[in-house]
């Protein structure tokens, strides 16, 4: 299946969240026949494809009112392909935050799998169609996938927002930690987490990270048990990272 094959079919998106308008919009762009995004109860007469961009929980109720014929998939990164049943089925998560703006799915990845290999093709090739490399990701392996993908994406922010408030304690705005934050994650994604490693607790600096502690207890107590986990967590990948250096 490539991309060419994939104009001769006619897709439907069932959802009119973030990611469905974002994927409708995408697929269009790319020169695709899309219907969407649609709401409850949609008319899917004709579709070839029908993808559904649903809240997890909603996938098997919306897999059960397609009517037979089409191939159908899902969006979720943690839900096997087990609610679709009976249809030929696939899945096809973009490794990627949608925002209520949209989304720019070029340069990202895509867990994909299907029931049988044309499904699996056609989630491929919808993935390539949209810029996307696609990522076989197998059912007992999506749990890992997704909460990997949390933490990369949701925990960072969740992070970054505990730190904005403690600097603003400070009379210091996100916008002078931006530069930092930016300069940390491109460090780690050219050299990983040992490599990329700087700051106090790399160094051996116990006097500063008590100091820094001590701050934190004093000015947002609520988020003592945070850092106390995150310095453990530091600890760990630096010792990590001091042996794999002898």
């Amino acid at each position: 299946m490539t991309e060419t094959d994939l104009q001769s079919l006619r897709h439907a998106v069932v959802g009119r969240g973030r990611l469905g308008t974002a994927l409708t919009a995408a697929l269009r762009a790319a020169g695709l026949t899309v219907d969407g995004p649609l709401g409850r109860e949609p008319d899917l007469g004709g579709a070839d494809v029908v993808i559904l961009a649903v809240p997890d929980g909603e996938i098997a109720a919306a897999a059960a009112a397609v009517p037979p014929g089409p191939l159908v998939g899902h969006c979720s990164g943690a839900t096997t392909l087990a609610p679709l049943a009976p249809h030929e089925a696939f899945s096809l998560h973009p490794l990627m935050t949608i925002s209520p703006e949209g989304a720019d799915f070029s340069g990202a990845s895509a867990a994909v799998a299907g029931s049988t290999d044309r499904a699996e093709a056609v989630a491929a090739a919808l993935a390539r169609a949209l810029g996307m490399r696609p990522l076989e990701v197998v059912d007992e392996d999506r749990g890992a996938y997704h909460a990997a993908a949390s933490i990369a994406a949701n925990f960072l922010v969740t992070l970054e927002a505990a730190a904005e408030r403690l600097a603003a304690t400070a009379g210091v705005d996100r916008e002078a930690l931006a530069p930092l934050v930016r300069a940390a994650l491109e460090n780690w994604i050219e050299l990983g987490g040992r490599r990329a490693l700087t700051g106090p607790i790399a160094r051996g600096d116990h006097e500063t990270v008590a100091r820094q502690r001590a701050a934190i207890a004093e000015r947002t107590p609520d988020l003592l048990p945070l850092f106390d986990a995150l310095a453990d967590a530091t600890r760990d990948l630096a010792a990590a990272a001091a042996g794999a250096t002898r």
